[in-house]
């Protein structure tokens, strides 16, 4: 039974008292770093892939990425549904059951880790079968994918501890490390590629391998600091048996995350159906559009980054019982979201075709397309952030399902079928419309959910044995109940 172990710390990572907005932005910001400088070193080691290795090895990159994003999506679930759980634990003030939830997190996902990653290396060939990889790519791909493999208990592991001190409050922490990933991977791509001083050529293997020492070096530091700076989820003496998975928790964990994990792959999946329609429309509103998605990914990330600091500040809030914080929250990320993305989408119309000649070239025949594009799309992420928001919130109580669901229609039978029914009318129009008529839905029915779908009264885990006994005793009559039950 797990023991509450006093009020716990206050202090710069509590998010359960002093002014809201000015906390949520703190939080905000460097997890909103975190994701620029994600993309950013994709974009740039793609850069470096493509420019030594030429246009076979960064589709073989492609090829494998998506193999890893799929991945991703389920690990994300999981990571959330701990920084939910961590983030309630430390807004009642119990370490106890922070270090029990990041233990089990842990000891249930490194074993696991370990697996994928042999594993990958075994079935890569099969993998790359079943994405259909291009014959005249299969072998760099090969190459690029067993080695990327090796990264996956880094990269894994590290994202939920990255998840887990998010859970206390804590987004600055992450966001260095996150720093010492990206200059090593993007620092040493060249280096592995070309076989720089003393190191071999590797070619497109090498870029893979800057990842795996990037992603190990920054494992090891991260935990360094952790234990240097007595952080919430170091485990120490006794406490190193909470790395044995404790079962609820963990069932917790598979039955709230698998479902956020499964957003990822519906939005994605969305993506390609998406792009399987783009395509009929010729190469040039192809590239168009896919110039407009690479604007789109940061237009997207403000959004991201209130999502989860909503969701944390809001998990700190109802594990100490402050409900009235928890509207007050979400006002002020949906305040914060349309303000700063709302700029974002005014410069981008503004100077939308200086953006946009960045990847085409300011006489590229795609390039009036992708404008277009972009004056019929691009304020549906406006739309979509306020969506996101909502359901940050909604997921700090355990709230899943409702939010899957949500995300479903609004891209599938919505924005899909908008695309296709309205086809023969407006053209390929309707296909740039589908991403408003789709957000439209989605925030209609994520305000309709936040607002009477209940689910302030759902739990992330079932109550401890304790808390039962108290609630029936309270809910008991004074002279004693009628029906007496077991």
């Amino acid at each position: 039974m797990a023991t509450r172990a006093g009020p716990g710390p206050r202090g710069r990572h509590d998010l359960t008292e002093g002014p809201i907005g000015k906390a949520l932005l703190a939080f905000a910001l460097p997890t909103l770093l975190s994701s620029i400088l994600q993309s950013l070193n994709g974009s740039i080691n793609a850069i470096w892939v493509g420019r030594f290795l030429g246009e076979q090895a960064l589709a073989a990159t492609s090829n494998a990425n998506l193999t890893m994003f799929l991945l991703m999506a389920f690990v994300f679930g999981f990571g959330m549904a701990a920084t939910v759980l961590i983030g309630q634990a430390f807004g009642r003030r119990d370490m106890d059951s922070v270090r029990r939830t990041i233990g089990t997190a842990i000891g249930s996902f490194a074993p696991f880790a370990a697996l994928i990653g042999l594993l990958g290396w075994i079935f890569a060939p099969d993998l790359l079968r079943l994405l259909a990889t291009p014959a005249e790519s299969a072998a760099l791909a090969l190459a690029y994918l067993r080695v990327i493999f090796i990264a996956m208990p880094p990269i894994l592991i590290a994202v939920v501890l990255i998840m887990g001190l998010r859970g206390t409050g804590d987004s600055i922490s992450p966001m260095w490390f996150m720093i010492v990933a990206v200059v090593l991977d993007s620092g040493l791509n060249p280096v592995f590629i070309l076989g720089l001083g003393p190191i071999p050529a590797m070619g497109i293997a090498g870029s893979a391998m800057a990842t795996v020492i990037a992603n190990y070096a920054a494992l090891i530091g991260l935990l360094f600091y952790i234990y240097v700076r007595d952080l919430s989820v170091r485990l120490r003496g006794p406490e190193l048996r909470y790395l044995i998975p404790d079962r609820q928790l963990l069932k917790t964990m598979i039955v709230k995350g698998f479902p956020m994990g499964l957003q990822m792959i519906v939005i994605s999946s969305s993506g390609l159906a998406t792009l399987g329609l783009v395509n009929r429309e010729g190469v040039e509103t192809t590239a168009a559009f896919g110039v407009a998605m690479q604007l789109w990914t940061y237009l997207q990330m403000p959004a991201m980054a209130l999502g989860a600091a909503c969701s944390a500040m809001a998990a700190q809030n109802i594990g100490a019982g402050k409900w009235e914080r928890v509207g007050a929250i979400t006002r002020s990320a949906i305040t914060y979201n349309l303000l700063i993305t709302g700029v974002l989408v005014v410069l981008l119309i503004a100077f939308d075709r200086a953006a946009l000649a960045l990847f085409l070239g300011g006489g590229s025949p795609a390039l009036p397309i992708a404008q277009h594009i972009q004056l019929l799309a691009t304020w549906s992420f406006l739309l979509f952030g306020v969506t996101m928001i909502l359901f940050g919130t909604v997921r700090a109580n355990g709230a899943v399902i409702g939010p899957l669901i949500i995300l479903f229609i609004g891209l599938y039978p919505v924005r899909l079928g908008f695309a296709l029914g309205a086809y023969h009318w407006l053209g390929a129009d309707s296909i740039w419309l589908s991403f408003t008529v789709g957000s439209l839905a989605n925030l209609a029915l994520a305000a309709a959910y936040y607002l009477h779908g209940g689910w302030r009264k759902a739990r992330m885990q079932p109550p401890p044995r304790e808390e039962l006994v108290e609630e029936a005793q309270a809910d008991a009559e004074p002279g004693g109940r009628l029906n007496p039950t077991a």
